[in-house]
């Protein structure tokens, strides 16, 4: 009985089920409409064929993009064309430069771990938010991830989507009693993103709710510790590679205006430099200040509505993506505050949410979309 019951709970994490395959269906379509779409929008808005065979990827090559790839090819240093990118974290492109090895073609590698990484983050998803909701809700949450205003960057040479699959799969291991695989995914993740040290404390909170529910000691919880691992490997990368291992907060503020301050700080300028007159007003300001708002009103009812240790998560997002002088890219840092797709799927329970949510996502997705492969700022 006890050899049967570990083969089904094998299953159970490997196998994929009814509900992953939904998942699944549902990424391709989505994958495959974002690409279509996104040729289409460059060639008629930019009047223009696409050039090469892979064109159609090209388009896709902008903005931060571009700088994983220079660093998959070059690596970091303190001198040269990749000064200003220690800012960036390496086990992306470091996976870019893995995959491209054979091709030699970094843009499509970039692509192919993008795609693999969406993929893996939606059944991870699925699987997380099915141990405490309904298959529905969790299709819904799933749903809204990916057709997220800025959801176009799980389609690109960014790091979203792995990041994603680090998260989701850290929140899982743990939920599931595996430490070890939760501190090894949440020392990745500080590799990734600057995010990722807040695993530390969701996680913390998750091991405490944990203590609550059976008063007992678990030796697995130090494995927390373990998640220092990465972000001790980012700051000796920059001591390799500059001498200083806090070199990467010297060129943020140098080359890209990224200084650390009180959250009020940066959202007072950014509320006072509101413009709608302007698109680079309602881009690089107005949009802006409405995704703060939005991850601030999400932040304060997932304490309400949400797990605790989920409300740690995106409370400690939104600190870290507004705590900046100059405040840029919440947008794209919201899409890793999977807490919010868990209320945009409770709230749309009720068809008229469903309907508001699902419209205006489609709609600044597809305008937003437009902008980023035109090479226009689109966080």
């Amino acid at each position: 009985m006890k050899g049967e019951s570990e083969q089904n709970e094998a299953r159970a994490l490997f196998g994929l089920h009814a509900g992953d395959w939904r998942v699944i269906t549902l990424i391709a379509t989505v994958k495959v409409i974002s690409f279509v779409y996104a040729t289409r929008a460059y060639q008629i808005l930019e009047g223009k064929p696409l050039s090469g065979f892979f064109g159609w990827l090209e388009i896709w090559n902008r903005w931060d993009s571009i700088n994983y790839l220079k660093l998959a090819q070059l690596g970091y240093s303190a001198t040269g064309e990749t000064k200003t990118l220690m800012g960036f974290y390496p086990l992306y492109p470091w996976l870019v430069r893995a995959f491209a090895f054979g091709s030699a073609n970094y843009l499509l590698s970039a692509v192919v771990i993008t795609t693999v990484a969406t993929f893996v983050a939606g059944i991870l998803f699925r699987r997380l938010l099915r141990l405490d909701y309904p298959e529905d809700l969790a299709q819904r949450a799933v749903l809204f991830l990916l057709i997220f205003p800025a959801s176009y960057f799980l389609h690109t040479g960014y790091t979203e989507s792995f990041f994603l699959v680090l998260v989701f799969g850290a929140f899982l291991a743990a939920r599931s009693g595996r430490w070890w695989i939760a501190g090894v995914l949440g020392a990745l993740s500080c590799l990734t993103r600057a995010m990722g040290p807040i695993l530390v404390p969701a996680l913390l909170v998750e091991a405490f709710l944990q203590y609550r529910q059976t008063r007992r000691w678990q030796w697995g919880w130090l494995w927390i510790a373990f998640i220092g691992v990465g972000l001790f490997g980012y700051l000796l990368l920059n001591y390799h590679a500059t001498g200083d291992p806090l070199a990467f907060l010297a060129i943020r503020k140098q080359y890209f205006f990224s200084s650390p301050a009180w959250p009020w700080v940066g959202i007072r300028s950014k509320v006072a430099a509101m413009n709608f007159s302007t698109s680079d007003g309602e881009m690089v300001v107005n949009q802006e200040v409405f995704f703060i708002l939005l991850g601030l009103v999400c932040s304060i009812v997932s304490w309400i509505k949400l797990r605790p240790s989920y409300a740690v998560w995106i409370t400690g997002n939104w600190l870290l993506a507004t705590s900046l002088e100059f405040i840029l890219g919440v947008p794209r840092y919201t899409i890793c505050m999977f807490p919010v797709f868990i209320l945009f799927a409770q709230l749309a329970s009720r068809f008229v949410w469903r309907l508001i949510i699902a419209v205006w996502s489609l709609m600044f997705l597809a305008l937003f979309t437009a902008q980023f492969v035109r090479g226009r700022w689109a966080f």
